[in-house]
């Protein structure tokens, strides 16, 4: 089931190429809720959104693609007249998906350290740790993200090596330490993470969904978590504004 599931979503997410709608054939239009704030609802929305998108002759190359339970979660890269990436997140009763959730924003970077937002580790391991690395995660955004106590990061994440790949920041932890220690929120970089709405898991990897702000705007933050021996490794993130409630094109949320 968890192989059929992610190969479904990878022949979704490749339809955006060429507009086939045949490729929505796993979403069910009768249950389907669309957390996209730009999306209409169900696999029609969808159906249309690819046609009009594949007239750009674009590209969708899926990086990682995770399951975990009734989800399916991707890490992807996108060329449009723009070249983006992003997250999307898909759960599923039975052989269909009924709700999606997505994170998007211009491809930015190299950073500092020289990394891209989708290259780095993709080998998925340690099954077995799937809870207790969830569990990691979920202490880390609480206590360091949220409760700002930057003085614990070290006991959730490895400095050496540490692996960044958001564009904002570099490797080790120095940078981290930084953004999340700015005081004011009209401080260039201000990060401000206020809950978490979601954490996936299988493996060796974590994502996570949260809203805060950034630089003083409504955000949501997708963060992918790898961990290794109990310690986070590696880290990618988009981060994507939150419109206001009178441009969306539902009524579900972004989370």
């Amino acid at each position: 089931m968890t192989l059929k599931r992610k190969e479904q979503i990878h022949t979704l997410l490749k339809g955006i190429e060429t507009g086939d709608e045949a490729s929505v054939a796993v979403v069910n239009p009768d249950k389907y809720i669309q957390h996209n704030p730009q999306t209409h609802e169900g696999s029609e929305g969808l159906a249309a959104l690819f046609k009009r998108l594949s007239k750009s002759s674009p590209r969708v190359n899926i990086v990682r693609i995770f399951s975990d339970g009734e989800y399916v979660f991707a890490h992807t890269e996108y060329e449009f007249d723009t070249s983006r990436v992003g997250f999307e997140v898909f759960r599923f009763e039975g052989d269909q998906t009924v709700e999606h959730w997505d994170n998007i924003q211009l491809r930015k970077g190299p950073n500092q350290s020289g990394h891209s937002m989708v290259d780095g580790g993709t080998l998925l391991t340690d099954i077995e740790k799937t809870e207790s690395n969830r569990e990691l995660v979920r202490a880390f955004i609480s206590e360091v993200l949220i409760n700002n106590k930057t003085h614990k990061m070290s006991y959730f994440v490895n400095a050496q090596p540490y692996i960044e790949h958001s564009p904002h920041l570099a490797d080790e932890l120095s940078p981290l330490h930084a953004a999340l220690t700015r005081q004011s929120k009209e401080d260039v970089g201000f990060i401000q993470y206020d809950k978490p709405h979601k954490l996936l898991a299988e493996g060796n990897f974590v994502l996570a969904a949260c809203e805060g702000f950034r630089d003083g705007v409504h955000t949501s933050f997708y963060d992918l978590y790898r961990i290794a021996n109990s310690k986070i490794v590696e880290h990618w993130d988009t981060s994507e504004s939150i419109p206001p409630r009178s441009e969306w094109k539902n009524e579900n949320g972004k989370f």
